[in-house]
């Protein structure tokens, strides 16, 4: 399989951020669904199931990585500068067509009684409305955000619980702060790691 088409994006911070898009989505909460000083952390996993073997793959995702970052840069630009695309009415209509779309897929499936459970379960884990989320709070709050791209893992670098979902793998990491220094961890990738380590967390269903 190309490593682009092995390839995930998700959201690991804010924690809550599953809870939060499912209340936001009901009109329980409007937007912003987080506070200006809470920590974004979105990642990028490269190779997920086959991981990143040989030059060449590392080449192909370095390149997929930069065009994702043009990606978010013209997103955030984007909202920025039209700011009646960041109303909780436009975010909610543009997430409910998505929610449309996936529940159209699931059909399609065939998907058991566990549709409604199954429908919530691919929103809160959605790329589409996640990377949404990501730039919108990024250009309603102004902020500065960085990337870090993360060369594959090798088997010493990673505890035993980690290895069978990152040995092998490249990793790009995005922060709603000016760089790392500003982050509260002691490096970028720490809260990745424990958030991974979480029982919660399975990559493989993802």
């Amino acid at each position: 399989m190309p490593v682009v088409a092995d390839s995930y994006m998700g959201m690991f911070l804010p924690t809550d951020l599953p809870e939060k898009l499912v209340s936001f989505i009901s009109g329980d909460h409007d937007f912003p669904l987080i506070r200006r000083d809470d920590i974004m952390g979105a990642f990028y996993l490269f190779g997920k199931d086959y991981g990143v073997s040989g030059q060449t793959e590392v080449l192909a995702v370095t390149d997929l990585a930069k065009r994702t970052i043009e990606q978010v840069g013209r997103n955030v630009s984007l909202f920025y500068r039209t700011p009646n695309k960041l109303s909780s009415a436009a975010i909610r209509e543009d997430v409910m067509k998505r929610m449309l779309q996936i529940s159209t897929e699931l059909q399609k499936q065939k998907a058991d009684s566990d549709h409604a459970y199954k429908l919530n379960e691919r929103i809160v884990k959605d790329p589409v409305i996640l990377s949404n989320f990501f730039s919108q709070h990024i250009a309603y709050y102004q902020q500065d955000y960085f990337f870090e791209l993360f060369q594959p893992f090798k088997k010493t670098e990673l505890t035993i619980p980690l290895r069978s979902m990152l040995e092998g793998r490249m990793l790009l990491l995005a922060f709603n702060v000016k760089n790392h220094k500003s982050l509260p961890f002691e490096s970028s990738l720490l809260p990745f790691m424990q958030w991974l380590e979480k029982p919660a967390v399975n990559m493989s269903k993802v």
